[in-house]
């Protein structure tokens, strides 16, 4: 089996090749949209609330749902409405 011996040189390359790659992939994240459907771990992470806190705004109807199987989804759009209407302006 031979030996492969990296340079100095090899090690820069692949540096700027992998910085470029990372940069690439951040740019591709950050034109990406929002899913339109997002289940209830989504939205407790989202919003940083608790499991009752988010059952809660559905039995209260703050937060309108759909549900399908046994799995509860929201739309992301419902949340920004929710959050925008509950917003508080401080003078």
């Amino acid at each position: 089996m031979a030996a492969t011996v990296l340079t100095t040189e090899d090690l820069q390359e692949f540096k700027v090749e992998l910085l470029e790659e990372f940069k690439e992939l951040l740019k591709s994240q950050s034109t990406l949209q929002p899913k339109k459907w997002l289940r209830s771990p989504e939205v407790r992470e989202l919003l940083n609330i608790s499991p009752g806190t988010l059952q809660n705004l559905r039995i209260n109807g703050t937060l309108p749902y759909s549900k399908m199987g046994g799995v509860i989804y929201y739309e992301y759009a419902d949340i920004l409405k929710v959050m925008q209407s509950n917003r508080i302006h401080h003078k």
